[in-house]
């Protein structure tokens, strides 16, 4: 897909991580134990963490993978809520401490049955790749971090508290922000953090106005992946999709997926949607504000926006959306596609901006965002 032409380094994109041959059965080189990993837990985030200019991939790498433990252990089906709440906090007071080895991390999957559970057993080696990089780019890192796992001990809290009581989904769309702010909007003040540093140019002006955006261009995201998960939260147990949404078209959210309600239910998930589209018209402006020398930094995060887009357009018109035996997906075709487009487009904020248009359809740009309870 990249062909022969030479291009600047800051556009050279190494071999994709999947093709790594690094032995997984005993890890001993930290470095070499995140690269393999990493395609295993994410593989769309391998191919776009790829598109970042040298030096800047590995250390939101590390950060990435930081992150996935803590999801890991929240998302954990063989922990009871205390546990993942001591584990949690265990975890980001870990992340500040350059001593302490998260073996109450390691201790809590002995035994690992899934990539996932892999990757926290070996949090030791994360943590220890973690303080190889710069003093800065640590600090960058780890105040994101460690709010995600405060923030996700809290959740799982009120999960265990919910679920004592027979209540399954989130109550408000406040509590709603909140748990994607906690999972995604801190992802994106992160990763603001580290291009600011990798950049070294940006003005306070330029820095404001991105910071002002981060946490709308990781709700988006999150949004997106909620909508495009829900059956199969629903089928684990629990629903993002708050009450209060599904109250105002008469159901509740045990109703969404009996189908028995389907026309209400719909209405209820088009709501989500029309938000998740307010943030992700955000998040394209925060892609716009980038320098446009920066162009693997654009590209990095036009990539994940593009894909949301798509994944959204989808969801939007799928009459099967809640319907527990059926997945919202764009095509491997597709993603290789759309890395290829955003390659072409990346440098011209027109261009950016017509391939938006062209993934979300007309409708994005002519309809009225419908209004949600204020958060």
């Amino acid at each position: 897909m990249e062909g022969h032409t030479a291009v600047p380094e800051d556009m050279a994109v190494g071999p994709p991580l999947w093709y790594m041959t690094v032995s997984m059965a005993a890890p001993e080189h930290s470095g070499a134990f995140c690269d393999a990993l990493l395609p295993k837990v994410s593989r769309t985030f391998a191919i776009c963490i790829r598109l970042l200019p040298p030096g800047l991939d590995h250390s939101v790498l590390v950060a990435y993978l930081l992150c996935r433990i803590a999801d890991t252990i929240e998302d954990s089906t063989a922990l009871d809520q205390t546990s993942k709440e001591r584990l949690l906090l265990a975890f980001g007071q870990a992340v500040g401490d350059p001593r302490d080895p998260a073996e109450s991390v390691q201790e809590a999957f002995p035994n690992p049955t899934s990539d996932e559970e892999r990757l926290a057993h070996h949090a030791n080696l994360v943590l220890q790749e973690f303080r190889q990089l710069s003093e800065t780019q640590q600090v960058a890192i780890r105040p994101w971090v460690q709010e995600m796992s405060r923030g996700m001990a809290e959740f799982t809290r009120r999960k265990g508290a919910a679920r004592a009581a027979q209540l399954e989904a989130l109550g408000t769309v406040a509590e709603l922000d909140r748990y994607c702010y906690i999972v995604a909007g801190t992802v994106g003040h992160l990763l603001t953090e580290l291009f600011y540093l990798h950049s070294g140019t940006w003005s306070r002006a330029r820095y404001d106005r991105l910071t002002a955006r981060a946490t709308s261009f990781g709700l988006g995201l999150q949004l997106t992946n909620i909508i495009k998960d829900v059956a199969d939260d629903r089928r684990r147990g629990w629903s993002f999709v708050p009450q209060e949404l599904c109250q105002l078209a008469g159901i509740t959210p045990d109703e969404l997926h009996d189908g028995r309600h389907t026309a209400a239910a719909l209405r209820v998930m088009h709501l989500l949607i029309a938000k998740a589209k307010s943030h992700l018209l955000d998040a394209l402006e925060y892609s716009t504000l980038l320098s446009h020398r920066q162009y693997g930094i654009r590209l990095f995060c036009l990539t994940s926006l593009y894909f949301a887009v798509q994944t959204l357009h989808l969801a939007e018109r799928d009459d099967r959306l809640l319907d527990p035996d059926h997945k919202v997906k764009i095509t491997r075709p597709e993603v290789l596609r759309t890395i290829a487009m955003s390659r072409i487009v990346a440098p011209s904020n027109a261009a950016v901006r017509w391939y938006f248009r062209r993934l979300a359809g007309a409708a994005w740009s002519r309809e009225p965002i419908p209004a949600v309870p204020a958060t």
